[in-house]
C-alpha cells in the first residue's frame, strides 16, 4: 500500500475517532455537535452526503498531514505533532465555517458557544493525534520495509 492510500486510511481512522469523540462528549454534557448535520443543513444536501463530505474533509486533512505537515514539522513526539496538526485543522475549519457562514445560513448551535468552540478544538486535536498515529505508524512501517 502506497503513501497516498495509507494517508486516505489515516483520514478515515481520524474521522471515525473524532466522530466518536464528539458523540461521547455530548453524552458527558458537552453541547451536541454534528459536522455532517451542519454540512447537510448549510448546503441543503442529504445527511448521507453530509457524512460523505465529513469523511472527504478528514481524508483531505490527512493527506495534507502526510505530504505537507509531517515532513516539515521538526517534532519528534508523534502525539505533540498530531495535537499541533489538530489545532491547525481546527483553525482552518473555523475560517472555512466563517466564510461559509457569511454566504449560507448557519444552523443554530446548542449550548454555550464557549463549550462548542472548546469541544470542536478538542475534537480536532483528537483527530490530529489519530491521524498522526495512523499515518505516522503506516508511513514509518513503509519506510522500514
Amino acid at each position: 500500500m502506497g503513501k497516498f492510500s495509507k494517508s486516505i486510511l489515516a483520514g478515515i481512522v481520524g474521522t471515525i475517532v473524532m466522530s466518536l469523540f464528539i458523540v461521547l462528549g455530548a453524552m458527558m454534557g458537552m453541547p451536541k455537535m454534528s459536522p455532517p448535520d451542519m454540512l447537510s443543513i448549510m448546503l441543503g444536501i442529504s445527511l448521507a452526503i453530509g457524512w460523505v463530505m465529513h469523511f472527504m474533509i478528514g481524508i483531505t486533512f490527512a493527506v495534507s498531514y502526510s505530504y505537507l505537515f509531517a515532513p516539515k514539522a521538526k517534532i519528534n513526539n508523534i502525539y505533540l505533532k498530531g495535537a499541533i496538526f489538530g489545532i491547525a485543522a481546527f483553525i482552518v475549519a473555523q475560517i472555512a465555517l466563517g466564510i461559509l457562514g457569511a454566504i449560507l445560513p448557519m444552523p443554530p448551535q446548542e449550548g454555550s458557544m464557549v463549550l462548542v468552540i472548546a469541544g470542536s478544538a478538542m475534537g480536532h486535536i483528537v483527530f490530529g493525534i489519530a491521524v498522526a498515529l495512523s499515518a505516522g505508524h503506516m508511513l514509518t512501517t513503509e519506510s522500514n520495509s
